[in-house]
């Protein structure tokens, strides 16, 4: 298995414009980074250099909750912890596949759209979402 691209959410990267997340900010970029295999929480972490650490474990037990993740902790000493999509975790990539496939499309139009809302807002509703 291949190391997980520390570059691979670009700060930069305007997925927090996308008009539906899949439960919340951080599930569908989790679902990424399992999509190859098992992962301990610090290696999640390096592309995800964003989330704070209680953030990304509340996250991960949402998921571990819901079904989508199964987390297995070893017992040695420090204790080893990993994390895995379920099969039920693998259906979401096909949700968030579309939803980039979308975007790629769709993104730039949303944007403008954002803009010229923001710009033409009434007094006092230029901050609202």
């Amino acid at each position: 298995m291949t190391e997980l691209d520390p570059e691979m959410f670009d700060p930069m990267c305007p997925s927090g414009a996308l008009p539906f997340q899949i439960g919340d900010k951080w599930t569908g970029m989790v679902v990424l980074c399992l999509q190859g295999g098992r992962r301990r929480f610090t290696e999640i972490r390096v592309p995800l250099r964003g989330v704070t650490p209680k953030v990304l474990t509340q996250t991960l037990r949402a998921m571990e909750r819901d079904g989508l993740v199964l987390r297995t902790a070893y017992p040695e000493n420090p204790p080893r912890v990993e994390y895995e999509l379920t099969e039920l975790g693998r259906t979401l990539l096909t949700l968030i596949e579309a939803a980039r496939t979308w975007s790629k499309e769709h993104l730039p139009a949303l944007l403008r759209a954002r803009e010229e809302w923001t710009r033409s807002a009434p007094v006092g509703q230029s901050g609202r979402p």
